[in-house]
């Protein structure tokens, strides 16, 4: 099994420095960049180019993830209807990772995911099973209201790779060191204060997410919101 220890500074890739965090400053109707995001130079295209594009970097086997899992999912349930979100899951190179990037997509094509999602972060978290392979993910499926022979077809298929190889790709473009994290339509990443907490670093995550959307809206607005085109990667 996978050792995986909670830190303050996030799951960050084994051969990677934990990332810097910058402590953010009171609130302001602009924030400097590094109290609260980091802007992405030049931006990158978005998979949905109409409308502001947030996406979230994760992996099942981040605990930190699991966590935040909870906040994405009742913070999703209120989007506004001009803002899209995309799940992307990272590998780090780490094979247990890479699995279960694989195991994301497998249950995205078999019609899982809605089901069993927040299932396996408990699976792995909670109950503490070793699901980093394809027999045992498998038959953990297959035993939770899933269709194991559905994702088992779907784990090995040529689609499931694509996505995962789109996907590491689309991290390192971001320059995704570490996760949660969350980029804003194409510009910015979200960043918070680690020193006060898990909890409370992922509740202000959000809050500086919906800070960045806000911006990204009224930069939109000033430039006539002008289309940029890209062909998507990674998730959904």
């Amino acid at each position: 099994m996978l050792a995986i220890r909670p830190t303050l500074a996030l799951c960050a890739a084994a051969a990677l420095a934990a990332a810097l965090f910058v402590s953010p400053t009171p609130a302001a109707t602009a924030p400097p960049e590094g109290t609260t995001f980091k802007a992405l130079v030049p931006p990158r295209l978005t998979g949905n180019p109409d409308k502001i594009e947030v996406t979230e970097f994760f992996s099942y086997g981040c605990p930190h993830c699991a966590n935040f899992a909870p906040l994405i999912s009742t913070w999703t349930a209120k989007l506004p209807k001009d803002v899209v979100f995309r799940r992307v899951p990272v590998g780090f190179g780490r094979d247990a990772w890479i699995n279960l990037q694989r195991a994301y997509y497998a249950l995205q094509l078999s019609g899982d995911l809605g089901r069993l999602d927040g299932a396996l972060f408990d699976a792995i978290h909670e109950k503490h099973l070793p699901l980093f392979d394809e027999p045992r993910l498998a038959d953990w499926v297959a035993h939770n209201g899933g269709n194991g022979d559905k994702f088992a077809a779907a784990y090995v298929s040529f689609g499931v790779n694509n996505q995962t190889v789109q996907a590491d790709q689309m991290a390192q473009d971001y320059a995704i060191d570490s996760v949660p994290a969350m980029a804003i339509d194409g510009k910015y990443l979200a960043t918070a204060d680690p020193a006060s907490g898990e909890m409370p670093y992922l509740v202000e995550l959000l809050a500086n997410t919906d800070q960045l959307i806000a911006r990204a809206r009224a930069e939109r607005a000033a430039s006539g919101a002008a289309p940029r085109t890209a062909k998507p990667a990674g998730g959904h």
